[in-house]
């Protein structure tokens, strides 16, 4: 596909394309792009044997006359799933994307049917495309941030059904974007250097405002990716809470019982001479000596506030 860049993105042909003076878009296959490169003389060093499948960055370089680069995106609907990858080739002229995933031309169709630009320029087709890629990030984070806030009411409620395995899940796709957004911010970095004086210095600023909105999402993610950390500490902490109401629990019925077993044991010795054996009210009065000390362990306990 063909595009020239307007007011707007308007769709042309081949000799369109070569016959105007207009900056443009081109995406094509990477077979196309093997037998085209050369009609779009973009510099004598670009690699014409592209291999999309060898891709796992997002990345742009300079050339000595072009400025060369990867996509690796992403999908923000299964981040465990594969990146779709393909390549890009741009100087002062326009862009081609080498693309057999058809991402690249679902963006630019988007950009086509939503952006109009009083001033055009290739510098604000890219800003608009590199939009494109991040415009749903901020709701995602807020998503994560609210599925956060509910695991952690669980893990404060004491609820038996905390989901911590969706804690680490979170936390490992926030590590992910953290670093495709880093990447975004290298590629953006590139661009904003302009070392070939492909882009009009005025318009720099479309890939200054880039990173200062990649920049607060990769704050955010950072923060995001803390406050899992977080929760995961506090579900230790309040198990290691519960384990020493337990332990307490035990050991304040071990200290009751612990008396109790050394009477036991002092009368099961059955010596001849004990003549505790032979009274009548033997047996009630050890009883009686039995709950006073059970009485007075749990008054003491209670004081102490170890229940």
């Amino acid at each position: 596909m063909n595009y020239l860049i307007g007011e707007s993105l308007t769709e042309v042909n081949r000799e369109e394309l070569k016959n105007s003076d207009k900056q443009f878009v081109v995406v094509l296959s990477q077979e196309e792009w093997k037998k085209e490169c050369e009609s779009f003389d973009m510099g004598i060093d670009i690699v014409t044997d592209i291999d999309n499948s060898e891709i796992f960055t997002t990345k742009a370089e300079v050339n000595y006359d072009s400025l060369t680069g990867s996509f690796s995106i992403p999908d923000r609907n299964d981040l465990s799933a594969d990146d779709c990858t393909f390549s890009f080739v741009l100087d002062e002229k326009g862009v081609v994307f080498i693309d057999d995933s058809g991402r690249a031309e679902e963006m630019i169709k988007s950009i086509q049917r939503t952006k109009k630009w009083k001033l055009p320029s290739l510098e604000r087709f890219l800003y608009d495309f590199l939009d494109q890629i991040i415009k749903d990030d901020l709701r995602i984070m807020e998503n994560y941030d609210v599925e956060l806030d509910r695991i952690e009411q669980k893990i404060l409620s004491e609820k038996e059904n905390v989901p911590l395995s969706r804690v680490n899940e979170i936390r490992s796709d926030i590590r992910y974007l953290r670093i495709h957004y880093e990447q975004l911010m290298d590629l953006g970095q590139e661009f904003t250097e302009n070392e070939n004086n492909f882009f009009k210095q005025e318009n720099l600023r479309y890939f200054r405002l880039f990173l200062d909105r990649m920049a607060r999402l990769h704050d955010t993610s950072t923060s995001l990716r803390d406050y899992t950390m977080q929760l995961r500490d506090l579900y230790k902490t309040h198990l290691d809470i519960k384990q020493n109401s337990i332990m307490t629990v035990l050991t304040v019925v071990t200290s009751i019982f612990l008396p109790l077993t050394l009477i036991v044991g002092w009368y099961g010795m059955n010596f001849k001479y004990m003549p505790e054996l032979e009274w009548k009210w033997g047996y009630p009065v050890i009883i009686g000596v039995s709950v006073l000390i059970v009485i007075f362990c749990l008054i003491f306990f209670r004081k102490k506030k170890w229940l």
